[in-house]
């Protein structure tokens, strides 16, 4: 599904975010990220989604070279992708529903299917009852719920999350992780960045540990000491 060969990313002559990357991530497979703040772990989310390319090497994403397609069809490989934040992203002046419906909406689903889809990720996420609420209305976790939603309304091939567990406490945060690992068990492939040590030991999933841009393991079913 992901697969990265020897990917390097510099910012500016001296800071090397990412070097020399490879690893590839199956269809299904959910993929902890981990390292200290700096360590590459964002970068490499967004060489996966094209917010950026490398200066060396090639990643690919459901069979496709995507450092070869045109920027007019990045819109398009994004539609296969979903994106979780640390600070949420909602629109603060659209409702539950309203920030939902908008990522169908911005890739031109009919009325009929928002209206279908939308209270069906809602009730996935423990939000039903709550649709026509504001951000300012919802707590951390529930706008977390939120943006998860968001990411998954479209039913996407690859979840990508960057700390979404990062703003909020351990138990929330519990929570958020096991609808993480709900969606995943539906076939979307997660890949999650995260400094937390709780959340990864508790899962026990595969872990990518970065230092300073370079990947120093790569484990099945790892734990972040």
């Amino acid at each position: 599904m992901i697969r990265l060969e020897n990917v390097t990313k510099r910012y500016g002559a001296e800071n090397v975010a990412v070097r020399d990357a490879s690893f590839d991530v199956a269809k299904g497979d959910f993929v902890f990220l981990v390292g200290p703040s700096g360590s590459g772990k964002s970068t490499l989310l967004r060489l996966i989604n094209r917010q950026e390319r490398p200066e060396r090497g090639d990643v690919w994403v459901a069979g496709r070279n995507i450092n070869e397609i045109s920027d007019s069809r990045v819109p398009f490989l994004r539609r296969n992708m979903g994106n979780v934040f640390q600070d949420y992203k909602l629109l603060t002046n659209k409702t539950v529903f309203e920030n939902v419906a908008f990522a169908l909406e911005v890739i031109g689903k009919p009325r009929h299917m928002v209206s279908r889809q939308v209270p069906i990720v809602l009730d996935l996420v423990g939000l039903a009852g709550k649709e026509d609420r504001f951000p300012h209305q919802l707590s951390g976790g529930e706008q977390q719920r939120v943006s998860i939603a968001r990411a998954f309304v479209n039913r996407p091939l690859i979840l990508l999350a960057d700390e979404p567990t990062g703003n909020l406490d351990p138990a929330t945060g519990e929570g958020i992780m096991a609808l993480l690992d709900e969606i995943n068990t539906t076939g979307t492939t997660v890949v999650m960045a995260t400094h937390d040590h709780r959340v990864v030991n508790a899962m026990r999933r595969r872990v990518i540990q970065l230092d300073r841009g370079v990947i120093v393991r790569d484990q099945e079913r790892g734990v972040y000491e």
